[in-house]
């Protein structure tokens, strides 16, 4: 009988958070194990995990109740200054010359002799909301047994999220793989039966195949005996140098398997944005090339939708996907951090005369990128 053996897990390994105390509930019955997988009854029963299935696919695991009250976000913060900057005629006209420098059929006259007659300045608002959460899954997995700790039963099994993982700074991606304590027992291979050798698959375990000199004739061309084969017409395998069988992949040839449950962490950031409509004329498309000013930052537990702003498409937008965030990955992912920001997209059109005619130009975001789609004096380049 295999004696069990203490896992080395620390001693504070899968305490039970003083929030997160309580285990979490089972998930449904998972599909049937493929037919080429090690079968269902190769697992062992193990209370909280009944869901679980070899290669994953059961779904994230929902996060438990608290077992004290959660944080409640703070008191809305005082409605900031919406003073919107506006950039001065030197500024533009300076933007305008470095984008026209940089096109070889431009010239430059428009932006010597124009005269900038009107600036308008259309500010556009980019509202995101940023929701760092920890999600779990579980999974049978197994590898070579060589050895290692067997403590099945020893004690009982902690629940998918009272098993302590250290999470990253927040809104950064990261993976993290536990070993679940308790879980681990030692199996016969599934595919080798426990033999240690499977069937080769190049000579289908007759140990040789037809000669590759002859053809399977044990004759050359010239009615000599095949001297590759010594006549025979076949040569031994050199998958299996003629056993027939080979080291099975499964077990590495140890003819048993450590079998256990992996739990898969997961910490990720799930981002919705808005960018509120301006009148401004220039193609949206060119808002998602350049950055804005940032107006508004809140980073906490749990964010208030955004109040008092001057644009109440934006408030709206905030309402909207803070109510959202909370519906949608509460179920599935503990929350543990939220960050809204509005930047300001700052676009101005100016209007000016050049030749007698009127002409406009765009200069917007903070990189002052210049859009002039009619630009008046254009020549035809052309490469010899």
């Amino acid at each position: 009988m295999e004696r069990l053996t203490m896992s080395d897990y620390g001693a504070n390994h899968g305490i039970v958070n003083p929030v997160y105390g309580l285990p979490a509930p089972a998930t449904a019955a998972a599909p049937a194990t493929s037919m080429h997988g090690p079968p269902a009854n190769m697992f062992d029963t193990v209370p909280g995990y009944e869901g679980t299935v070899a290669g994953g696919g059961g779904g994230y695991l929902p996060p438990p109740m608290p077992s004290v009250p959660m944080p409640v976000p703070e008191q809305a913060p005082s409605p900031p200054d919406w003073h919107i900057p506006s950039i001065s005629e030197d500024r533009a006209r300076q933007a305008f010359a470095t984008y026209v420098s940089s096109k070889c059929c431009y010239s430059s006259a428009p932006v010597r002799e124009g005269v900038i007659t009107n600036m308008e300045s259309f500010n556009t608002y980019r509202y995101r909301l940023e929701t760092f959460m920890e999600s779990r899954s579980t999974e049978w997995s197994q590898e070579p047994y060589t050895g290692q700790p067997v403590d099945a039963g020893v004690q009982p099994t902690p629940g998918p999220w009272q098993i302590a993982a250290q999470p990253p700074a927040f809104f950064q991606e990261c993976k993290q793989t536990i070993k679940v304590p308790y879980t681990s027992s030692v199996k016969n291979c599934h595919l080798c039966l426990g033999m240690g050798k499977t069937p080769c698959t190049t000579c289908a375990g007759a140990g040789n195949k037809v000669c590759r000199v002859c053809n399977g004739s044990g004759y050359r061309q010239s009615d000599d005996r095949c001297t590759h084969c010594n006549g025979r017409g076949r040569e031994n395998c050199s998958s299996c140098s003629g056993s027939g069988s080979c080291q099975c992949d499964t077990c590495h040839g140890k003819r048993q398997l450590l079998v256990f449950i992996n739990l898969n962490v997961k910490w990720s950031t799930e981002k919705d944005e808005f960018v509120a409509q301006d009148s401004s004329g220039l193609r949206g498309q060119k808002l998602e090339e350049v950055s804005g000013k940032e107006l508004f930052k809140d980073a906490q537990y749990m964010v208030y939708p955004v109040r008092g702003f001057p644009d109440v498409s934006v408030a709206q937008a905030s309402e909207r996907f803070v109510r959202d965030h909370q519906v949608k990955y509460a179920q599935t992912s503990r929350m543990l951090q939220q960050r809204q920001t509005i930047e300001l997209i700052p676009i101005t059109k100016v209007n000016y005369m050049w030749k007698g005619k009127p002409n406009v130009y765009y200069v917007y975001g903070n990189e002052f990128k210049v859009n002039a789609d009619d630009y008046p004096d254009q020549c035809c380049c052309s490469v010899m």
